[in-house]
């Protein structure tokens, strides 16, 4: 069972990625301008994937773009859909039960948790004056860019220099998510043992995300880039006006 949701939960990632791409240019168009340069799960300047170039720091204008986009726009809603199939499927948890209230419930708390886990890991990122956006490697080939991916779930990026550095923000934020779901709308009988368990499942899906982000930017006048989903959008190219 904890295989098979493992599995779903990467297939999810990269499908809702694709399924963004294809079927939702409408919802894309919807955004507001204050979405227009933001990136789902946390965007970069292209400054960064080329090399020779300087790193840029996104502005505070930016930051909160990036945060409106992530926790409330298009791309967590689809994940919270696809995450609710998957839970009503395995009928987790059962006090819920199934039918059209069930996945209502279900849905409302994936959405929830992402919410809590997107809220969390910007204000801890704040705090800590870490940039946690998603930088696209300036290497090639599949495996480094690849462990490119999976070293950004865990860090993130300081000072002017935008050096890096370990996230405690990163890091902590999906656990912070499901243990806000435990403790206030999940049943009685979950505890933070639930809440650890169900928090892995959130980085797995974090560092998912980063592969994606990673793996399917394919230029900026693609889909991809029209859906936000791409990381050349969120942070200013050096020498650019904010």
């Amino acid at each position: 069972m904890k295989t098979r949701r493992i599995v779903l939960l990467l297939a999810l990632v990269v499908s809702s990625a694709v399924v963004g791409c294809t079927m939702l240019p409408g919802l894309a168009k919807a955004q507001s301008l204050a979405d227009s340069d933001v990136s789902t799960s946390a965007a970069a300047s292209k400054a960064t994937s080329q090399a020779g170039l300087t790193y840029t720091r996104p502005t505070q204008k930016i930051k909160v773009r990036n945060y409106f986009f992530d926790a409330f726009g298009p791309y967590p809603i689809v994940g919270a859909a696809a995450a609710a199939g998957i839970n009503q499927a395995d009928n987790a948890p059962p006090e819920w039960k199934q039918g059209a209230e069930g996945y209502g419930k279900r849905f409302a708390s994936d959405f929830g948790i992402a919410a809590v886990t997107t809220t969390t890991r910007y204000a801890l990122a704040q705090a800590f004056r870490e940039d946690t956006l998603y930088y696209r490697c300036e290497c090639k080939g599949v495996f480094p860019r690849f462990g490119h991916a999976m070293i950004s779930t865990f860090t993130g990026r300081r000072g002017a220099d935008g050096h890096r550095v370990f996230s405690f923000s990163a890091l902590v934020a999906p656990y912070a998510g499901t243990m806000t779901a435990v403790y206030a709308w999940y049943p009685g009988r979950y505890d933070a043992r639930d809440a650890f368990r169900m928090g892995n499942y959130s980085l797995l899906a974090y560092m998912g995300g980063n592969v994606a982000l990673e793996f399917l930017y394919s230029g900026p006048h693609s889909l991809l880039s029209r859906m936000h989903l791409n990381n050349a959008h969120g942070a200013p190219s050096p020498g650019s006006t904010p």
